[in-house]
């Protein structure tokens, strides 16, 4: 058998199949995500106004507003089709970081009772490391509607705590508006634990 030669042809390379690129800007610039966008944005204006006492009412629009797009930009990226990854990691981020931003400017106000808001930003939290940790185990706990009645509690208590400030006769409402929403906090945290108990505990070995 004969070895080959310097002078022999060179074998061509074989070709490569390269993944055609994905283009990151469609999932970053679409209708849901720069609803999203729009929604933390409002956050730092939310604050200033609230705290500055510049306008109750202007504080009260902003949040609403704000409010008001966590639906539409679900809406739209199930209408749309543009459900992306970014925009499922931004959007729990923008409502925890507006009902926070809230709650804690009430807080300041004096509006609010801090540890009632410490137990409702905490099940935040919670909830989401307990989330969090079920996806990295494969199992997905969707939203109950418990979490669901939770954040329309939130929406109006916080509403009414703004008003409060203005308009004293709301005080009492507003007051009993974020017991309810504690207690919301609290039934739906024991749902998810219980729903993550049952989905992840329930398989892993005994050690």
């Amino acid at each position: 058998m004969s070895l080959p030669t310097a002078d022999a042809p060179a074998l061509p390379d074989r070709p490569r199949v390269v993944a055609p690129p994905r283009d990151v800007r469609n999932e970053i610039w679409n209708v849901p995500n720069a609803i999203t966008l729009f929604r933390i944005f409002l956050v730092p204006f939310l604050v200033v106004v609230l705290l500055t006492k510049f306008s109750d009412f202007l504080g009260l629009a902003i949040f609403l507003l704000a409010a008001i797009t966590d639906y539409f930009d679900g809406y739209f990226a199930r209408r749309l089709n543009r459900t992306t990854r970014l925009g499922a990691l931004l959007d729990p981020i923008a409502d925890k970081l507006l009902m926070s931003a809230a709650f804690i400017s009430l807080v300041e106000l004096g509006l609010a009772r801090a540890w009632m808001v410490v137990i409702i930003i905490g099940r935040e939290f919670a909830v989401s490391g307990l989330r969090s940790i079920a996806a990295q185990n494969g199992v997905t706990i969707a939203a109950s509607p418990l979490g669901k009645t939770k954040t329309v509690a939130q929406v109006v208590a916080i509403s009414l705590l703004i008003v409060s400030y203005e308009l004293g006769e709301f005080r009492f409402t507003s007051e009993i508006a974020l017991w309810l929403v504690m207690l919301f906090a609290l039934v739906s945290a024991v749902d998810y634990f219980m729903k993550f108990a049952r989905a992840v505990l329930r398989d892993e070995p005994a050690s």
